[in-house]
């Protein structure tokens, strides 16, 4: 199985699967001399982490983290980062009634169609917890960015389901399960998940991811474009069914007039385009949004087929999120990071030595 690397400079490859002894990823590319610690990636992994709440999959997993190699004395040497996160509460015997069934919307079938095999436990490969190597990583470009160049990258739920949730404050969001930044509708999701969970099924939502700081001039032309390379990371998140950059599918209702950002000495003026122009950074915010789709491992039976072709229903039991989205912002961050560290690293390799002529305030 090959496609288990992303990235040019700042590259990043996964390992393990959901019920295996354990999940692993190695960085190529970090500069050296970054401070870091195993409390810095964990930090992270524990905001992504299950049974955080009654709203998300109760597996318990303390998700933590040991670095391996690539740091001495408490600094990063340039050398690869190897790291390990080990699976301790793994129920395989949960997924032995559906081990011979495809399950709608899941992996099951293509995987199956694909490799002539499948690990049926939790979706092996497929699983969302391969995220806990990608939140892990974009820890490291998280601490490396604020360091170097005062990037701040931030996320926040935007909609669960068909419930809009407007922003309010950056604050809030690390103080409810849900990662919203709008305190007053935490008790509104709470009610809405706990009857989606009774009721057997799931939902979808969206999240926006936001990183403030980013330098004019990041992201190559053509086809190695910032935006299209975050797309392409985003579009890598499990359960990810869309990605807008700036206004995103809004821009179809604007006109010229509106949606294109207009400069001033002071600035520009707006930021439809999400702090991205020719596939390269303005030096304005750079905003994303992502829509995940309803969790596909559900109890309600659904019509599928078996191995043999021949038609069964299936009912999802264990332990699965009811929306995977309420845990998919630090996923969304870390991708964010990761990509926004790359291309970071390739403009200084090509380009660190140009003094822009030109220069607008923020």
């Amino acid at each position: 199985m090959s496609g288990n690397t992303f990235g040019v400079l700042y590259c990043v490859t996964s390992f393990g699967e959901s019920h295996g002894p354990a999940y692993g990823g190695v960085v190529d590319g970090c500069p050296p001399g970054l401070e870091l610690k195993n409390e810095d990636l964990q930090k992270e992994l524990d905001r992504r982490k299950p049974g955080s709440s009654r709203h998300v999959t109760q597996r318990r997993e303390s998700d933590a983290v040991e670095i391996l190699s690539g740091v001495f004395e408490g600094r990063t040497t340039g050398a690869a980062i190897g790291f390990l996160v080990r699976n301790e509460d793994a129920r395989s015997k949960d997924y032995s009634a559906i081990a011979e069934k495809f399950r709608p919307g899941h992996a099951d079938y293509t995987y199956w169609q694909k490799y002539g095999v499948r690990d049926a436990r939790g979706g092996g490969r497929a699983s969302a917890r391969e995220t806990v190597v990608r939140v892990a990583a974009g820890a490291i470009a998280k601490k490396w960015l604020k360091e170097r160049y005062g990037v701040v990258i931030r996320g926040c739920l935007a909609a669960l389901g068909k419930n809009e949730i407007p922003f309010q404050s950056w604050g809030e969001v690390d103080r409810n399960p849900f990662f919203m930044a709008n305190a007053a509708l935490v008790k509104k999701m709470e009610a809405f998940m706990d009857e989606l969970r009774e009721s057997g099924d799931s939902c979808g939502a969206r999240v926006n991811v936001v990183a403030e700081g980013v330098p004019v001039g990041w992201g190559e032309p053509v086809y190695g474009r910032l935006d299209a390379d975050i797309a392409a990371a985003m579009m890598s998140i499990n359960a990810v069914k869309g990605v807008e950059i700036g206004a995103g599918f809004a821009a179809i209702a604007q006109k010229g007039s509106e949606h294109g950002d207009e400069m001033t000495p002071q600035g520009f003026v707006s930021n439809n385009n999400g702090g991205v122009l020719g596939g390269i950074s303005t030096g304005q915010a750079v905003t994303v949004s992502i829509a995940l789709k309803p969790t596909s491992s559900i109890r309600l039976p659904r019509r599928t087929i078996d191995k043999s072709g021949r038609a069964t229903t299936v009912e999802t039991t264990g332990r699965h999120d009811p929306c995977v989205g309420i845990r998919a912002t630090p996923i969304a961050e870390a991708m964010l990071a990761c990509v926004l560290m790359d291309h970071a690293l390739r403009h200084r390799a090509q380009c660190g030595d140009v003094t822009p002529p030109t220069r607008l305030s923020r």
